[in-house]
């Protein structure tokens, strides 16, 4: 079936295309000046505005968005084992992850921090602690931990939870 739009345009273009060769029975030309005239003062095509470009919205992720799974966190805190452990006073390649929440950043006792780190200022809050493992890097620039972070926020929000239920925060 030919589209009605399709053939109702095709048909209009060909009616003027007709039209504008046909030129009636009218055998004079008109004078060099005057078709000058008419073509300098018939107004230019308007340009037809492009359409917006949508730009994607930025999603904000809030760590009480999510609900954390501690099970799934589990699986999830596997790469952080290759660092880090849960024992109190166990400092590995990274600081041991006992009790965080409510703790400076850089003040394990026995660890050799970054100067970033010990001097960021943060306190370890659950929410500041599912910002930091999106990026370690854009919250402490200068922070000499290798992890590039987690993008997953569900992921994240379920490592937390994991290392709550474990009473290591």
């Amino acid at each position: 079936m030919i589209n009605r739009t399709y053939f109702a345009m095709f048909g209009s273009v060909a009616a003027l295309a007709m039209l504008a060769g046909c030129g009636g029975s009218k055998t004079e030309e008109a004078p060099a000046a005057e078709t000058a005239a008419v073509t300098e003062a018939a107004p230019a095509p308007a340009a037809v505005p492009a359409a917006p470009v949508a730009t994607p919205a930025v999603a904000t992720e809030n760590y009480a968005d999510f609900t954390g799974n501690a099970n799934a966190g589990k699986v999830v805190f596997i790469q952080c084992q290759a660092c880090h452990v849960l024992t109190e006073g166990v400092n590995r390649v990274g600081p041991s992850l006992y009790n965080k929440i409510g703790a400076t950043a850089g003040k394990v006792p026995g660890f050799k921090y970054s100067e970033a780190n010990k001097n960021s200022g943060i306190v370890w809050t659950e929410d500041k602690l599912f910002e930091y493992l999106k990026n370690p890097r854009s919250v402490i620039p200068g922070t000499t931990m290798a992890f590039a972070g987690i993008p997953d926020p569900q992921k994240r929000a379920d490592l937390i939870a994991f290392l709550k239920v474990n009473g290591q925060l």
